[in-house]
């Protein structure tokens, strides 16, 4: 397999759960390194077809109760890994330290595991994503913003409030019942157990 192409078998999410919003922070530049990442050239989210078709279920088994899913990432180039890597050797950029990782110095955010050089994401299976109140499109409270890097993110945090408590206690049941994997470090990481390419990092643009 030719991890530079684009199989079938990885899918416009869109096209499997046209309910579910989408937030694209790497192709907006609204994330922590504050510019558009490079591999992400469309306002596309692409993801393998059994991790959208889980999706697609995690989101009707929501709306039950006025909620739904909102993503933020899915598929990820290699290229992008490679870009946070150039980043977190530029010691001079640090823009949104105060945001995003507030008590880490930058090479911390590899060597404590938030960013890595072959990333799950790369496989095609893996999403970043949070809970939102269908009416209003509101994100539910989940303690901190996506992407911050800090123990405030792990999913068994107990310094924020009881009310994200309960509702990032929400998001692990539903992907997990539906069969994803969480991320001890990012309570809106997930990847789907089955996924179809584990010893695959594409590198295909998203375009």
């Amino acid at each position: 397999m030719n991890p530079k192409q684009r199989p079938d078998l990885i899918v416009d999410l869109l096209s499997i759960a046209p309910n579910i919003q989408l937030d694209l922070k790497y192709l907006t530049g609204d994330n922590f390194v504050g510019d558009r990442i490079e591999g992400y050239d469309a306002e596309l989210c692409l993801i393998s077809r059994p991790a959208a078709s889980a999706l697609q279920r995690v989101q009707l088994a929501l709306a039950e109760f006025g909620l739904g899913l909102k993503v933020f990432d899915a598929y990820r180039p290699q290229r992008s890994v490679d870009h946070f890597l150039r980043w977190s050797e530029d010691h001079q950029d640090i823009r949104h330290k105060a945001d995003y990782y507030p008590e880490l110095a930058k090479p911390e955010l590899f060597s404590k595991g938030y960013l890595v050089q072959h990333s799950s994401h790369s496989r095609g299976s893996t999403v970043d994503l949070t809970v939102i109140d269908l009416e209003t499109g509101d994100e539910l409270e989940m303690g901190t913003r996506f992407d911050f890097f800090g123990e405030e993110s792990w999913i068994d945090c107990q310094s924020i409030s009881a009310q994200a408590r309960g509702n990032r206690m929400l998001l692990q049941h539903v992907m997990v019942q539906h069969g994803f994997v969480p991320f001890h470090h990012e309570w809106w990481h997930f990847t789907l157990q089955d996924e179809p390419y584990p010893n695959v990092c594409f590198d295909f643009p998203i375009a």
